[in-house]
């Protein structure tokens, strides 16, 4: 079983990339969930949302406390939450993180890929400048860094799902599919 933890705040679409990568699994024949994690709910209020992928059923039900990846939307959480965000990730996963930067420095031995989804997502009229949503533009990231679903499921799940702007998050899907950087 994959489990994925994203890591946002409101208002980015922590949850909506959630449901849309748990959709692009089953697309593909896997059994899925998906499911947000409860607080203080309110536009930029840090968010957890969760992903479970397996290629036969999920029996467990509680959140993911051992994730083989990790997804941050914010990486200004980093700067106060580091500890709890890569709490628990593998040493062999991997954390996708939106950031403009081109290197960066975590206590995880796990794997990282960047990508500036922000900025992907604003050339695409996603959000503002002062709250973009990200949450399709770290997905093409995701597919691409991890090989977990197909890039084609994910755009085919933004297709299904949003509503608003389906082509413009459609290529920040795959804009961000090319531009995203593993690093170590």
């Amino acid at each position: 079983m994959l489990e994925i933890r994203f890591h946002g705040r409101g208002g980015q679409g922590a949850v909506v990339a959630s449901n849309i990568l748990a959709i692009a699994a089953f697309k593909e024949g896997k059994d899925v969930q998906s499911f947000p994690y409860f607080g203080v709910e309110r536009r930029g209020s840090p968010v957890t949302a969760f992903t479970r992928i397996d290629t036969k059923p999920i029996m467990l039900r509680s959140q993911i406390y051992t994730p083989d990846y990790v997804v941050v939307m914010d990486p200004s959480l980093l700067k106060n939450l580091e500890k709890e965000i890569t709490a628990g990730l593998k040493p062999d996963g991997l954390m996708l993180i939106n950031t403009k930067l081109k290197t960066i420095s975590l206590q995880t031995k796990a794997r990282v890929a960047l990508v500036n989804a922000t900025e992907i997502a604003l050339r695409h009229g996603l959000g503002t400048g002062v709250a973009p949503i990200v949450n399709t533009a770290i997905l093409g990231a995701f597919a691409r860094a991890t090989n977990v679903v197909k890039l084609e499921s994910i755009v085919e799940s933004i297709r299904e799902t949003v509503t608003l702007k389906t082509e413009s998050n459609i290529q920040a899907a795959k804009d961000s599919y090319e531009k995203v950087e593993i690093r170590k």
